[in-house]
């Protein structure tokens, strides 16, 4: 990363492809969540949503909604598939600490530069809801998911210690997926659902928020975090690229809900679609249809007229709508 000129404003763009499969990580990170994850995901999903609850991340009587049926129980695995699955998810988590570590070198750089303090950062994490990909058991290569094969525990064990090494394209079991995307149903792929849609966004600018640790609810739009960029940097924006007509943005700035938490939504509306799975959001509310399931036997076959609907309300609460 060459040093930026004091006199020039700066832009840079790091997309670590984190958390998505594979997932990799250097031996002593993995070593670190040895143990970290034999309470299995059922157990692990309650703790998530205690700590949610403790942080105010989600409303103090939010209730958390049941493991899908298509998805086993912790307690159903056999001995075998538990070490397997916990491996997987110990390899996730150090993946994940790894990344964060990356990017805070990258932080700790900026930190460094004339002016640091008027230097906006803003950080996404996730992969749009974590992945259900890797099927019942886990797999040594997600392609494998894609060409319709499920591996299965025998076929993996004895490869255990390898996963999360270079030798693998491995992506962990649907169940942790399920887990890793608390409080909400779904996963990724399911577009019906916030668990299959939503990730969390940390904003920093200390020049002009100082406060810090504050929450916002607003609802947003990944295609609101450009405008927002050039909003902040005050540039119009660009109407031709070297000669090049560009289609205007749809999305909007949201520079005015990150000092006022009580701020006017500016994205009142947005629909979300993805293997017949569809969401509409609209003041507030969310109305969900679910055809597909990506962590369900069969999941192959689509069916549309056999999709259930509902509604609720995401920025108040988790409980179905009427």
């Amino acid at each position: 990363m060459p040093r930026p000129k004091p006199d020039k404003p700066w832009f840079a763009y790091l997309a670590p492809a984190a958390t998505h499969a594979p997932h990799q990580a250097p031996k002593e990170l993995m070593d670190k969540f040895k143990g970290k994850f034999d309470m299995g995901w059922d157990a692990y999903r309650e703790r998530t949503f205690q700590r949610q609850k403790e942080m105010g991340i989600v409303p103090g009587n939010a209730e958390l909604t049941p493991r899908p049926a298509s998805l086993p129980a912790w307690d159903s695995l056999n001995d075998d598939q538990k070490r397997l699955s916990e491996r997987m998810m110990e390899v996730f988590a150090a993946y994940g600490e790894q990344v964060d570590e990356e990017v805070g070198r990258v932080l700790g750089y900026v930190g460094t530069l004339p002016d640091a303090d008027n230097t906006m950062i803003l950080y996404i994490i996730g992969d749009n809801g974590a992945s259900a990909e890797g099927g019942f058991d886990g797999t040594l290569n997600e392609n494998a998911f894609f060409n319709n094969y499920l591996m299965t525990t025998d076929d993996m064990l004895d490869r255990v210690d390898e996963i999360g090494t270079e030798l693998h394209f491995n992506h962990f079991p649907a169940g942790w997926a399920w887990a890793m995307d608390t409080p909400f149903q779904w996963t990724k792929q399911v577009a019906s659902h916030l668990g299959g849609v939503r990730n969390p966004m940390i904003v920093k600018w200390p020049a002009r928020y100082a406060k810090g640790g504050e929450k916002r609810t607003q609802f947003l739009h990944v295609i609101d975090v450009a405008p927002t960029i050039l909003d902040a940097a005050g540039i119009a924006e660009p109407r031709s690229v070297n000669g090049t007509a560009q289609a205007p943005m749809q999305g909007k700035s949201f520079l005015s809900t990150l000092p006022d938490p009580e701020a006017p939504e500016v994205r009142t509306s947005q629909y979300f679609e993805m293997v017949v799975n569809r969401a509409m959001y609209k003041d507030g509310w969310w109305a969900a249809s679910l055809a597909f399931r990506a962590v369900a036997t069969g999941a192959g076959r689509l069916r549309p007229a056999q999709g259930k609907v509902g509604t609720l309300q995401p920025r108040r609460r988790f409980h179905p709508g009427p």
